[in-house]
Formats: structure tokens, C-alpha cells, sequence
């Protein structure tokens, strides 16, 4: 495999207008491809190359070369192959943002496994599920993981190791270090073609349980296009990333960690919870050139940091997605930061396929982009006909040839069926289109809860709620908050004899909190004599929403 097997993205560098960048795209996707070559190995013989800038939550930093990440890659896929692990087996990686993450991304590529990516914020529950579900053979653990796994092992039999991060020690549990130290630093990558499968991504659901989204190598250079639109013209000379983005989802992978990787610029990651001001100090700092913030995080950048010309900032891009962004925070950034905000769309399966790109066109308030060059996207009506430029339908990406589309739901080849109309994949989200191609997002057709940059499915804190004692039927819903984009309500009927208190609100919180993750616990809980049903005794969910909203 060569650099220049993959398509070229000169012409989109040189581009001086859309039209111009968009007619002068072409695919050129390998037969043989991989993640770990693609944004590791192809960089790693220069030595001097940084791939990472890392600060824990206690302020202590570290740098990492390409040649340090694939040394380290190389020796945990060794010791991975001698307990057993294979090609197609899925190994769980549940830890925040920190070196030994990307290290186990890279590693897992090459040997052909498939990367279980799980938040490191998931509760008990969630982590039961999802690792059962995908039928996870290994994982990648910290201390806070290991005490939520522990547990569960009698009930994940095909869990059979753990491998331990940053002091998570416990009988039978393999030590990172040890691992490491005693594998070889040479590893022959198994040759893997573009459309096998390379991950494992849980997205909510909202008819059933989180389904898991088979992605393949060939992802990443579907995401590509997007990713050097949305940071106008990605990479200049002195370009740096950081985003704070959780490498557990696909925005943390797929539109910062990755695509970074695959340009051989530097990324910087940091552990711990988002804080403004922190976010101002790494980036001036480091000297951070290029950035990813969810709406919520600029929002608290906007309301928390009065006086942002303390620090030296120098942005000269800046892409935002999973909720509308909004003029008063487009116009902080144009005055505050110096950059237009380039929005984007997309989702798990065909992730990155509609945005802007300041550098080309300006945006327009209120749209959400257009389709960036080699995708094919449409609006689709209940039926399945194509919609006119001023209809409202639909949004769906034509799947075949775009490297970009997920292969399927693990498992799942019922719903996978369903995720596609003809050569359609639909997404759920409701838009028009004008004349100029800009596309006008409309809402969801669905109980997605978008909060704070998560894509919140009901149904599994709704089950969460039904295991509680007092609780005899639930629904949750996402109703608007000026801070989050939405924020989760919980509709609970209560079990005869049981009081409609705030202790039980609290209480109700907590069960979530612990057994779930903490962006999925219900800020708002309300107590209800009956939930709204259909004649098949569905919940109503649109009915609590308009019921919310003339409260």
C-alpha cells in the first residue's frame, strides 16, 4: 500500500471555488486498506514526527512521535496475538482520552480485530450490553472501568482478558506496562482489504436497544472530504487539532482523531472534564490551529470567559456539529476567536456528508451546509420518491461507491434492511434544500434526544427506569434547553403505593446515573397518572413533547 493509493486530495486543496472543488473530486479507493498504516505507519519513519500532545487532568504533559505510538502499537498487538486474541475479534477499549487509547486503536487495526470503542462514562448496565452484544473477547481498561467490569464477568463469558491502564490492577487482570515491555517491537500487519470491518460503534436506538454499527477501514476516506472542507482546505503548514471529543464516538474518531492521524498533523488530547477556561489555556498553549467544539462547549466558552483576548488564541478553523450552532454564538466566535464556524451533518453510519467550508462559500444562518464533494445526497419522501429543491423529506445518502456508508448492524440484518431504501441509507433527519444546494435542517423523524453533542436513544433509559421498584411504566423524552440543544425528561408512572416525592425524583436519577452514563441520567422527571398510548399501546413520545411545551 502507498500513500497515493488512496484519491488525491490536491485538487481539493487547490480549489478556488466550490464548483470548482466539488466537479474536480473523483473516489479512488484501494482494494487493500488500513486504518492503523493509514494514520500511523506511513508516518512513522520520521522519528521526529509528533502524532500527540497529552495533559492529564492534573496538568502533567507528555509528547508522542508516530514512531512512539507504533512501537507501542506493535508490541500490545504481539502480546494481544500471544493471549489468544485473532483477526475479527472484538476488544473493548473503554478509556478516556489518553495515549494508550490511540495506541490500542492502532494496534487492533493491524491485526485485523475489530476496536470495540465504549464511552468510559457508560455505567454497568450499558457496559453489559454492549460488550454481550458484540461478544467482546478482550478490553482495555483504566481503574474506573475495571471496578464497573469486575462484577459482570460471570455474566460476559467471552470476556476472557483485561488489560489494565494507569494502576488498574486486580487478580487475573494484565498489567499495560508488563504487557509491553516483555512483546517485541516488530509486528507484521495483516493485510486487510477496505471494506473489512474495523470497528464496533453503539448508536441509540429508539424502537429497541443500541445497535452496533459495523464500520470499515474504508470510513476514514469517506469521512476525508468533509473533514478538509469543514477546516477550510485541511492541512496548511502548521496546522495542529484539538478537539475534546470523546475517541469512544465517531465525532471524537471520525472528525478529529483519525482524519488528523491520516495528514500526519498533531493532535492534542487532554483528560478530564470540559472546562472553558481550560479550553482557552490549551489552546494558546499549543498553539492550536484547528478545532472541533460541540455547540454546548462553545456556548459555556461564549457565557463562562468574559474576556477571551487574555489568551492568544490563533484558530484558523473551527467545525461544529450534533445540534444547530446559532447566530449568537456564529457571531461570538467571527469577533471573539477570529473564525467562521463551519458546521456539519452526519451520523454514526454515513458520517460527515453535509457542511460548509468558509473558505469556499460563506454560510448561510439557519442551514446547515451542502453536500460535500463525493456524496450523493437527496431528500426522500414517506414513500421513498425524490423531493424537489423547497420540499421538506427525508435525508439520505446513495450508498453505492461511497466509501463513506457503514456495512451494516452487527447482528442485526433485519434492521440493517431497514436502514436502506433501495440504494438509499436513511437517516432519520428531516430537511429542504434550496436552490444553491444549501439544505435546511428541519428535526428528526424520530426520539433521538440530541444533548449536548450526544445522540441519546430513550428506550434504554427508559428499561433502566422499569427495573426501579417504584416505577411501573416510563418515557423519556428531549425537551428544548438553551444550553444543551435538549436535556432528557422522564415521564414515570408510579407503582401503586409508591408518593410522588422529589426524594423519588432524586432517588429515580440516581438508579440512571449509577447503571448508565451520567449524559444519559434524566434532568427533569415528572410524575404522571398514565402515559399517552397509540391503539397498539405505543408510548406517544410527540405527545409528552407538546404536552412539555404548553406546560
Amino acid at each position: 500500500m502507498s500513500a497515493d493509493a488512496t484519491y488525491t486530495l490536491e485538487t481539493m486543496n487547490r480549489a478556488r471555488t466550490w464548483s470548482e472543488l466539488s466537479a474536480g473530486f473523483r473516489w479512488r479507493v484501494p482494494t487493500q486498506f488500513n486504518l492503523a498504516w493509514d494514520c500511523c505507519g506511513q508516518h512513522a519513519d520520521d522519528r521526529a514526527r509528533v502524532a500527540l500532545y497529552y495533559e492529564d487532568d492534573a496538568g502533567a504533559a507528555a509528547t508522542y512521535t508516530f514512531w512512539d505510538i507504533q512501537q507501542a502499537a506493535n508490541r500490545l498487538s504481539n502480546a494481544l496475538s500471544a493471549l489468544g486474541v485473532a483477526r475479527g475479534e472484538r476488544v473493548a477499549i473503554i478509556l478516556p482520552q489518553r495515549p494508550e487509547t490511540a495506541i490500542a486503536h492502532i494496534a487492533l487495526y493491524q491485526m485485523g480485530a475489530i476496536a470495540l470503542p465504549l464511552s468510559h462514562l457508560f455505567g454497568p448496565d450499558a457496559l453489559e450490553y454492549r460488550l454481550h452484544d458484540a461478544g467482546a473477547h478482550a478490553a482495555v481498561i483504566d481503574a474506573d472501568a475495571l471496578a464497573k467490569l469486575l462484577p459482570l464477568q460471570p455474566r460476559l463469558p467471552e470476556l476472557r482478558h483485561l488489560v489494565g491502564v494507569a494502576g488498574a490492577r486486580e487478580r487475573g487482570v494484565h498489567a499495560w506496562e508488563d504487557l509491553l515491555a516483555a512483546a517485541a517491537t516488530h509486528f507484521d500487519p495483516v493485510r486487510t482489504s477496505a471494506d473489512d470491518p474495523a470497528m464496533i460503534i453503539y448508536t441509540s436506538g429508539t424502537t429497541g436497544p443500541p445497535k452496533g454499527a459495523l464500520i470499515p477501514h474504508r470510513a476514514l476516506l469517506g469521512n476525508l472530504p468533509g473533514f478538509v472542507c469543514s477546516h477550510d482546505l485541511f492541512p496548511h503548514a502548521g496546522d495542529l487539532f484539538w478537539s475534546p471529543a470523546d475517541w469512544a464516538w465517531t465525532g471524537g474518531l471520525f472528525d478529529a482523531l483519525l482524519p488528523t492521524w491520516h495528514f500526519g498533523v498533531p493532535i492534542v488530547a487532554c483528560r478530564g472534564r470540559f472546562d472553558a477556561e481550560r479550553a482557552f489555556w490549551l489552546m494558546e498553549r499549543y498553539g492550536v490551529r484547528n478545532a472541533f467544539l460541540f455547540p454546548t462547549a462553545l456556548k459555556m466558552m461564549m457565557k463562562e470567559v468574559r474576556d477571551p483576548s487574555r489568551y492568544r488564541v490563533r484558530l484558523r478553523s473551527l467545525m461544529s456539529g450534533g445540534e444547530a450552532v446559532g447566530p449568537a454564538v456564529m457571531e461570538w466566535a467571527r469577533t471573539q476567536l477570529g473564525v467562521t464556524i463551519n458546521e456539519i451533518f452526519g451520523q454514526t453510519e454515513m458520517n460527515y456528508v453535509i457542511g460548509g467550508c468558509a473558505a469556499l462559500f460563506e454560510p448561510r444562518p439557519g442551514a446547515i451546509g451542502r453536500a460535500y464533494p463525493g456524496h450523493r445526497v437527496a431528500l426522500l419522501d414517506e414513500q421513498s420518491n425524490l423531493l424537489a429543491d423547497g420540499e421538506t423529506g427525508e435525508i439520505a445518502v446513495w450508498r453505492d461507491g461511497d466509501p463513506v456508508v457503514f456495512l451494516e448492524y452487527w447482528r442485526n440484518p433485519q434492521v440493517t434492511g431497514a436502514k436502506f431504501t433501495g440504494g438509499w441509507g436513511r437517516t432519520g433527519d428531516m430537511a429542504s434544500r434550496d436552490a444553491d444546494g444549501f439544505y435546511w435542517y428541519k428535526g428528526r423523524t424520530d426520539d433521538v434526544i440530541n444533548s449536548a453533542g450526544y445522540r441519546i436513544g430513550p428506550t434504554e433509559i427508559e428499561d433502566c427506569l422499569l427495573k426501579h421498584p417504584a416505577v411501573s411504566n416510563a418515557a423519556v423524552i428531549g425537551v428544548p434547553d438553551p444550553q444543551r440543544g435538549e436535556i432528557i425528561k422522564a415521564c414515570v408512572v408510579l407503582m401503586p403505593g409508591n408518593a410522588a416525592t422529589e426524594a423519588l425524583k432524586d432517588q429515580l436519577q440516581a438508579h440512571v446515573r449509577a447503571r448508565l452514563a451520567a449524559y444519559q441520567c434524566p434532568r427533569l422527571v415528572e410524575f404522571l397518572d398514565a402515559l399517552p398510548l397509540t391503539t397498539t399501546g405505543k408510548v406517544q413520545r410527540r405527545a409528552l413533547r407538546e404536552q412539555h411545551s404548553a406546560d
